[in-house]
């Protein structure tokens, strides 16, 4: 049998376009040879947002007084908390499935091995028209001396873990580890944070994401920037900064130093073509973002660019082109931290000028009745134009808000426009509108 498409990893760019292309009435077969959903439903996203939920609950709870209502006996049970996420993900994945079978696709369950536009699975040979690879990205395994000889974790043995270690030490201050070091830190672990670079959370815009360590500062957790580990020895790590070296000992190590491409030296067009036009990349391997919700626009503008090869009559051209323009990247602790856009970082780099403009979260009414002595920030970025370049926001809910924003830079709308936008009221999105 030839297939119209073939997809290799069942993770979001993956799934994406198995059922974009299904439904669209070509024969397509998906390969995974783990579980469905790849490492962003059963070792990312999802389950650390459960977790991170879980302890929200649990800080919410302890902080009710403040809101006028009295609870007694607050505890958490670590294992619940676990089989909660397992459960979260398990449905997840069998709704993943359900659309699978509902689009047609064939699912097969193995590790594909890939010659042009054939693939050979578990010893059968499957040949397509087109291939998409989305094969996603693993963990970075630094060469510190001593740490393949210690336990340690990365975040797939940190979110099955039924324990809250005494003290933890986590490897990178990248949003996996700054997520990881809330979720511990909440549950009451002595959480110790080690990143190289000069603030935490590299990429994102560096005045909030250094409020938000001063907030996760205040909480306990421990910072120490630009700083290296140079050794462990068991559970003794050894860091160094600014040529002073010192020791620090902690029940746990976790290891957050990043994610790199599964395959290496992918390079795509804004279609997502490959050098060779019948083969596709998508997603973490084409090593743009390693966001999943890139990842999943991606498969759309690659599957939507097949189509129109296909069948040329359903809408002509080449289909739309893979914008990087208005990209979110959330960080999902307590209070949450988002930016799209540019930052103020990036700008300055490429010499282009902008004005700042900023607000407290307090000037948001439904900011302060929900969130009870937060702190938090909007900022706008604009160009001299007053089109909007960035939009970057510390306070909760700054995942959902943030939204808004994306769609404003995508649309290339101006402040002005923006602002003349009804939003309803009161919503902490407000705050947008206040800010412009």
């Amino acid at each position: 049998m030839i297939y119209d498409i073939a997809i290799i990893g069942g993770g979001p760019a993956g799934y994406t376009a198995a059922e974009l292309a299904g439904k669209s009435g070509l024969k397509t077969v998906l390969f995974e040879k783990n579980a469905l959903g790849g490492v962003c439903l059963n070792e990312g996203c999802i389950p650390t947002k459960t977790l991170l939920y879980s302890a929200k609950v649990f800080n919410t709870a302890k902080d009710s007084a403040k809101y006028g209502i009295s609870c007694e006996n607050i505890n958490y049970d670590l294992s619940k908390i676990i089989a909660r996420k397992n459960k979260v993900v398990r449905k997840l994945v069998a709704g993943i499935r359900a659309k699978m079978t509902e689009a047609g696709v064939e699912v097969v369950t193995g590790e594909a091995i890939i010659k042009e536009t054939t693939v050979i699975c578990n010893g059968q040979t499957y040949e397509a028209k087109k291939l998409i690879l989305c094969a996603g990205s693993e963990t970075v395994i630094p060469p510190i001396p001593g740490l393949k000889e210690t336990g340690f974790w990365t975040s797939r043995e940190a979110l099955d873990n039924k324990e809250v270690p005494e003290s933890l030490l986590i490897i990178g201050g990248g949003v996996i580890g700054i997520e990881f070091a809330s979720f511990f830190n909440t549950l009451g672990a002595k959480v110790v944070v080690v990143e190289m670079l000069d603030e935490i959370l590299g990429g994102m815009d560096k005045e909030l994401s250094g409020l938000l360590r001063q907030e996760l500062t205040k909480k306990g957790i421990e910072f120490h920037l630009t700083t290296k580990v140079i050794s462990v020895n068991n559970n003794q790590v050894e860091i160094e900064k600014d040529g002073e070296k010192q020791l620090i000992h902690t029940s746990q190590i976790l290891l957050s130093a990043g994610r790199k491409p599964v395959l290496k030296g992918i390079t795509v067009n804004e279609y997502m073509q490959t050098s060779n036009p019948n083969i596709y990349a998508c997603g973490d391997i084409t090593g743009f973002s390693l966001l999943a919700h890139t990842a999943v626009r991606e498969a759309e503008v690659a599957v939507e660019h097949i189509l129109r090869n296909f069948s040329p009559s359903c809408g002509g051209g080449r289909g739309e082109a893979m914008s990087y323009k208005a990209i979110p990247g959330v960080v999902y602790t307590n209070p949450e931290i988002a930016g799209v856009g540019q930052t103020e970082e990036a700008l300055q780099t490429e010499g282009i000028p902008y004005t700042v403009k900023r607000l407290p979260m307090a000037y948001s009414g439904r900011f302060v009745a929900e969130n009870e002595q937060g702190n938090g920030v909007c900022k706008i970025i604009e160009g001299e134009d007053g089109s909007i370049l960035g939009v970057h926001i510390l306070g909760n809910p700054a995942s959902e808000i943030i939204v808004i924003a994306g769609i404003a830079i995508e649309k290339g709308m101006k402040a002005e426009a923006l602002k003349a936008m009804v939003f309803p009221h009161p919503t902490v999105g407000e705050i947008i509108k206040e800010t412009l």
